[in-house]
């Protein structure tokens, strides 16, 4: 048997450092949406008003739902357009077999 010795590692020992210096606090980042004086940009108010626009005109469409656009009704009109969507199928297959 052939004796060799165990593979060697060097290494180095390295101390450790106190969890104070650690925990250094970051610095504060500025909110990429203000600037300096705290000013909005132009982007952040535009997106800001655009998604107060969206939230309004889906809530006025829900508040509509009330009236003659009940679920009933929209269901209704959802089965009436299939229908319709099936029956003009029906008539450009006959139309395409010489009926």
């Amino acid at each position: 048997m052939d004796e060799r010795e165990p593979d060697v590692v060097d290494g180095e020992v390295v101390e450790d450092t106190p969890n104070a210096a650690l925990a250094a606090p970051a610095p504060a980042l500025p909110d990429p949406d203000y600037s300096e004086g705290g000013v909005p940009s132009f982007d952040f108010v535009r997106e800001k008003i655009e998604g107060r626009y969206t939230t309004s005109l889906g809530s006025a469409e829900v508040a509509g739902l009330g009236t003659e656009n009940t679920v009933e009704a929209l269901d209704k009109k959802l089965a009436d357009r299939e229908q319709a969507g099936k029956d003009r199928l029906a008539e450009i297959r006959r139309s395409m077999r010489g009926e």
